[in-house]
């Protein structure tokens, strides 16, 4: 090794732990369940939302580590699977502590109480037991277990109880366990009628209905223990592209199975008893590490129940509704016409995303449009984008749309639509083998004057109208030539798996994408050499891919500047002296989920010495070499510098919502009274309108 390379090595930091630095993201998520400033049904929400990302957590990100630390050489020890265990236990603990000692004290000085057996008095107690025979009883079909009843089939995330009992069964034998499964159609949140909540709106929880009755499930034994559980599995479908005839199929038949993956976690209430967990880690084959005793309901995300059937306006955040940009994309102008303009941006949800339906709608009723094209990653099971497509192909429209079908936890909505599609003409196909298509792409192709012109839309996020109203993204809609026919070539290349000429504009993951943003990063760090203005900020929501990450470092030991708006997890640890303290990572968790990427680059001191990307990829490996992405250059100068005055500036301004990393992997809350980089969109875009 040469000394540079050996310089190189030693200047180069440890990368930061991949899955601590997810349930690092959701201790902020948690912080969100703790603020005062946050409306109180709002916090309850936040609670909600750790409990569903830890499922995912443990379902995808933790089954894969505990895969990893089976395989030699996967650089994941023993040791570093205990280390991220012991964090999502102590995680998980102060998440209930937060619902138990904070919210729930504070909702019920509201006036919104959850109920227990003990706290009902006499008429709600024969309210609950009328609703137990009524709508809950004939569903419950309790199974004691012997050499003819084994341990039932028990589905991923659902509930159940755990009973021992005492006695002997009806044929005279002393069978002590029974397994009463919960079917999922029942409320886990059941709201009381006014006249028996004395003033209050109260609600009870579908376990303190069944245990105050479990009982009744066994006449003639008597229930001597018992627990709620709940299983997380391994919820990947594991599909082989290479050995499927169709992807489809293949995908709907694995849906049915999904449910029953391997065992990952167990979740019992803190007053299981000890053999009773036991018997269960026994069943699901799972390590004492696996189980997780929680101090209330095993699934708090069942809570968003309570939730929407809270009447209390003051306790959520003040209605926000998105404007319709008519500064920018008059209304009662066509799309078409306007994009001969000029390029728009729209930016979400601080802008409605209406625009991007009228887009198609136009194109959908429009005689002289020929050709439509989209790409769908999750796009919801009720679309009205979807209903378009189909619409278009009613129309004569020759409509292509690619479906991924692999979208995790989406897989059973994308096939229905794509079933739907393929019933009414459209051409669909399913991307590439191997590849996820993730890219944001719609195409219209339209006859005028005779020859054929092109307009996209491009973005950062789904084709999704519901989280456009929760996510924050950049839409982009375009005529110009370059970007266009480099859309076009992008879908050929889809749907005919053939070779493309090099895009002129786009660049695209797995091809030029990943190659293109380190020759950016180097552009700058040649500047930063020469003295020369270096900087680089990116937004996004994970950097993980250790290229990029290296990359950053080297152009900032050589003189740039680099800040990072990074959501979720960051390996790359800043602030460390003389490696990575001219690296600053900032996250922001705020009212809206930060979905946008964005990628600017400084390297000289002119107008033209910079360049700004938006993307669908985030700066991850499986993005870069594992999908198909697409980034785009924004040109225009003056939507060049509106996205980094709202995008980019007031993040990097945020001291209320954003939170610092550590050169240790732990965050910091930065500020607590300052400007709030998304309540300041809300109030500029509410001023707007």
């Amino acid at each position: 090794m040469n000394d540079a390379a050996v310089s190189t090595a030693l200047s180069m930091p440890a990368l930061l732990n991949r899955e601590r630095a997810i349930l690092e993201f959701n201790r902020r998520v948690l912080a969100q369940a703790r603020r005062a400033d946050v409306p109180l049904l709002e916090r309850l929400r936040y609670v909600c939302i750790v409990s569903s990302n830890m499922d995912e957590f443990f379902e995808v990100r933790f089954a894969d580590y505990l895969e990893a630390a089976r395989r030699p050489g996967s650089g994941v020890s023993s040791r570093d699977l205990e280390s991220v265990a012991a964090d999502a236990h102590a995680l998980i603990d102060d998440q209930y502590a937060v619902f138990n000692d904070d919210v729930a004290p504070k909702l019920q000085q509201e006036g919104i109480v959850i109920l227990n057996h003990a706290d009902r008095d006499e008429a709600q107690r024969r309210w609950v037991g009328n609703f137990f025979e009524r709508e809950v009883r004939p569903l419950l079909v309790p199974v004691g277990l012997d050499p003819s009843h084994p341990f039932p089939q028990v589905a991923n995330k659902s509930l159940n109880f755990i009973v021992r009992l005492s006695g002997k069964d009806a044929f005279g034998r002393a069978n002590g366990i029974a397994i009463v499964k919960v079917p999922r159609v029942l409320p886990r949140v059941i709201k009381l009628p006014e006249r028996l909540s004395a003033g209050a709106q109260a609600f009870v929880l579908l376990t303190s209905v069944i245990r105050a009755h479990l009982g009744e499930l066994f006449p003639g034994r008597e229930v001597e223990a018992f627990s709620q559980f709940r299983i997380t599995r391994d919820s990947d479908l594991d599909v082989d592209e290479d050995d499927v005839v169709n992807l489809r199929q293949a995908l709907r038949s694995g849906l049915t199975t999904r449910h029953f993956g391997r065992a990952i976690r167990l979740e019992v209430v803190n007053t299981c008893p000890p053999e009773l967990a036991e018997f269960l880690l026994t069943q699901f084959g799972l390590p004492q590490a696996a189980l997780y005793r929680v101090n209330g309901p095993v699934n708090l995300v069942r809570l968003n129940q309570l939730i929407d059937q809270t009447d209390a306006p003051t306790l959520r955040f003040p209605p926000f509704e998105p404007a319709w940009p008519q500064a920018t994309l008059p209304r009662q102008q066509s799309m078409f016409e306007r994009l001969r303009e000029g390029d728009v941006l729209l930016h979400q949800p601080f802008e409605s995303f209406e625009p991007v339906v009228q887009f198609l709608r136009e194109a959908v009723y429009d005689p002289d449009v020929l050709a439509i094209k989209q790409t769908i990653y999750r796009t919801g099971s009720e679309s009205p984008l979807m209903d378009l497509l189909i619409e278009g192909a009613r129309h004569g429209k020759e409509v292509m749309v690619v479906v991924e079908l692999k979208a995790r936890f989406d897989e059973e909505a994308n096939i229905n639509w794509a079933e739907r599609l393929e019933a009414v003409g459209v051409q669909v196909v399913y991307g590439i083998v191997g590849l996820k298509t993730h890219a944001k792409l719609l195409l219209i192709t339209r006859r005028e004057g005779g020859k054929m012109k092109r307009y996209a839309h491009m973005s950062t996020g789904n084709y999704n109208p519901k989280t456009a109203r929760l996510y924050t993204d950049l839409g982009y809609f375009t005529a110009e030539s370059d970007l266009t026919s480099d859309a076009d070539a992008v879908f050929q290349q889809l749907a005919s798996l053939g070779r493309t000429k090099p895009l002129r504009a786009l660049l695209q993951a797995p091809f030029t994408l990943h190659k293109q943003m380190l020759a950016q990063i180097a552009k700058v760090k040649t500047a930063a050499q020469g003295g020369l203005p270096a900087r680089i900020v990116v937004k996004v929501n994970a950097l993980t891919d250790p290229p990029l990450i290296q990359a950053l470092v080297q152009a900032a030991q050589a003189g740039a500047d680099v800040d990072l708006i990074v959501r979720g997890a960051c390996m790359l640890p800043p602030g460390i002296q003389g490696v990575t303290d001219r690296i600053r990572v900032r996250s922001v968790v705020g009212r809206f989920l930060e979905h946008s990427r964005v990628a600017y680059f400084r390297f000289g001191a002119h107008d033209e010495d910079e360049a700004l990307f938006l993307s669908s990829a985030d700066w991850m490996s499986r993005n870069m070499f594992g999908r198909i992405e697409v980034a785009w250059p924004v040109r225009n100068a003056a939507l060049r510098q509106r996205v980094i005055d709202e995008c980019l500036v007031p993040y990097l301004h945020d001291r209320q919502d954003a939170w610092m990393l550590l050169p240790d992997g732990h965050y910091e809350r930065i500020g607590h009274d300052g400007p709030s980089a998304q309540q300041a969109l809300m109030q500029r875009y509410s001023a707007g309108a």
